[in-house]
């Protein structure tokens, strides 16, 4: 408490030095103006320094204070002076208390106030997230909604549009079959009739030739043949008529004496069940023996063709005629510059064939190992024949087989795999195993649909074929050759592409086939039966057709392979047998040419439509 003394006593010297002062100040006025002439008081000095400074302090006032404490002091209500100001500092204290109470209580509820706010203003502001988030989501997911349904409409449209696409498509596929049907289903209507007509004016030539030649042999030979007849049967009556009597004879003789006789009836029953016995027990040993032989030195059944036979003894002759000399006809394949007989190559591909069939001759000389080859490329350029070839040049023998019969055989293909391959190794010539359509039995292995069996197939064919061989040139033929599987493209050391024919090929090959076809078309003789049954084949004539032309076919004819070529003259022979006069001239080998290009392109267009909709 001393403190609040002291500050309120200082406050109260203050006061009466201030009252002081004034007093002084009102004295010297006063004094001043009461005695004008009185000296003036001394000026003051001003301090200019700061008064919290040493030199700025001002000691005066405190002098002045302690005098008027002093005087207060001596007067007789001093004490009661400070009393009252010791009360009035106690009530400014107890007031100051109170405010400060006032103001902690104050405090306390803007406190509270400001933390409810705060409180309030996170609760909105949460409030107002959620909110916010809400709406974002709700934002969102309209967004979403909106994109959804335009991917929607535009799929549907989209789709709309293909199934309308597809249904013109279908439409004008359908409209152009038809046409085409219909024009197939009139030239072979117009064929057909123009055939029975010439078969009906063959058969009426034919009748009458047969029943004058008849009526004239008959008229001729008439009462020889009728004496000679009655001779004939005469003396073919005495025969039989004796032979029956003395047989009889015989028989009954016979029959007689075994029943009559017990011991020769039992010998009779006994010798003809144990013939019975015998037959049947050497026909079922006989069965089972050929099926054991069959198995042992047959031929697999997986093998289509083969240049061997299908035991060891069979084809000798023809492999000791094979290896005769043969004389080459006129008209030949030689004729148009092919040494592949049916089949006309690239000049290139011909050389590496070639090529190909030499070494591997060399090789089987000097006991290596063959090389595997794969043949490429679209269907009907060769690639069988030239394999055939291929085996021929080079002293193999040959051997057939498909890929799509592995398949089939299910669990037995494995075991079949082995058996040809065994089969193969027989050969002392060496033998070309031809697999063609190679993909659908050599395929990728990782395929979903390949079976279990295929599986085991191709790997047991792996197998086999692991090391390079001095027995078996292995030849695959393919339209795809990127189905096969990596380790069967492993063990290929060759690969030979077989491209559609050109035009010099094409020239050639219609060169060929009209030769084939056409030209010696009716140049066999028949045999005696055939030419009772159907009489002389006509010979067809040729009239006006030039290289030239046939050069013009071939450049119509670009795309086409060779067996599409083989066909188109078979097509064209067709057609000379329809015509009446059996003449192939230039108007009818170029309509038949244009009527074969016109169905190529259809067909292509149609094999493109259907890749497309796949």
């Amino acid at each position: 408490m001393a403190k609040p003394y002291a500050v309120g006593l200082l406050s109260a010297m203050a006061a009466a030095t201030g009252l002081s002062h004034n007093h002084s100040f009102s004295d010297g006025a006063a004094t001043s103006s009461e005695d004008p002439e009185s000296p003036p008081p001394p000026p003051k000095f001003r301090n200019n320094n700061p008064r919290d400074s040493p030199q700025g302090f001002d000691p005066e006032p405190l002098i002045k204070g302690a005098k008027i404490l002093n005087d207060i002091a001596n007067a007789p209500h001093g004490k009661n002076v400070y009393e009252n100001i010791k009360k009035r500092e106690d009530e400014k204290q107890a007031e100051i208390a109170q405010k400060t109470a006032e103001f902690n209580r104050m405090k306390a509820l803007h406190e509270a106030e400001r933390q409810r706010v705060v409180y309030d203003e996170k609760r909105k502001l949460s409030q107002l997230k959620d909110q916010i988030k809400s709406q974002l989501a709700k934002y969102k997911d309209d967004l979403t909604r909106q994109r959804m349904q335009a991917e929607n409409e535009h799929q549907r449209a989209r789709n709309q549009q293909l199934v309308k696409m597809q249904e013109e498509s279908s439409i004008r596929l359908e409209q152009a079959r038809r046409a085409i049907e219909e024009q197939i289903q009139a030239h072979r209507r117009q064929t057909d009739r123009e055939m029975a007509e010439i078969e009906r004016e063959t058969i009426r030539i034919r009748a009458m030739a047969e029943a004058e030649g008849r009526v004239l042999e008959k008229k001729l030979a008439e009462d020889v043949n009728r004496r000679m007849l009655i001779d004939r049967v005469n003396k073919e009556r005495e025969k039989w008529v004796a032979a029956i009597h003395a047989t009889f004879d015989h028989v009954g003789g016979g029959v007689k004496a075994i029943l009559t006789d017990q011991n020769k009836l039992v010998v009779a029953v006994g010798g003809v069940t144990a013939l019975a016995a015998g037959i049947y027990t050497t026909r079922e040993g006989a069965r089972v023996i050929w099926g054991y032989v069959d198995r042992i030195l047959g031929q697999p059944s997986l093998i289509r063709e083969s240049s061997r036979g299908k035991y060891p003894w069979s084809g000798i002759l023809s492999r000791t005629m094979s290896s005769l000399p043969q004389r080459t006809e006129p008209g030949s394949a030689s004729k148009v510059g092919n040494g592949f007989g049916d089949v006309i190559l690239h000049p290139s591909l011909n050389i590496r064939i070639e090529q190909l069939a030499s070494a591997t001759a060399h090789t089987k000389a000097h006991n290596a190992p063959f090389r595997n080859i794969l043949f490429y490329g679209p269907p009907g350029t060769g690639k069988t024949m030239a394999a055939r070839e291929l085996a021929r040049k080079s002293g193999l023998d040959y051997a057939l087989m498909t890929g799509g019969d592995v398949a089939p055989l299910g669990s037995q293909a494995v075991t079949k795999i082995h058996q040809l391959f065994d089969w193969s190794k027989k050969s002392k010539r060496g033998l070309l195993l031809f697999i063609d359509e190679a993909d659908a039995f050599l395929c990728e292995r990782n395929k979903t649909y390949m079976s279990e069996a295929q599986r085991s197939a191709l790997n047991a064919l792996l197998f086999r074929t692991g090391d390079q061989s001095k027995d078996i040139v292995l030849a695959l033929a393919t339209n795809r050759p990127g189905d096969l599987d990596s380790a069967v493209s492993d063990r290929i050391d060759e690969v030979l592409e077989f491209p559609l024919p050109g035009e010099e090929e094409r020239y050639k090959l219609l060169k060929l086939y009209l030769d084939k076809y056409i030209a010696q078309a009716g140049s066999r003789k028949p045999g005696l039966i055939q030419k009772l049954l159907k009489g002389n084949p006509k010979k067809i004539e040729i009239k006006g057709l030039t290289d030239d032309i046939i050069k013009e076919a071939a450049a119509k004819t670009e795309g086409f392979s060779g067996r599409e070529i083989a066909k188109l003259m078979a097509g064209v022979q067709a057609a000379v047998y329809g015509s009446k006069d059996c003449v192939l001239d230039q108007s009818l080998f170029r309509e038949v040419i244009d009527y074969k290009v016109a169905e190529h392109q259809q067909r292509r267009k149609l094999a493109g439509a259907d890749k497309a909709r796949a």
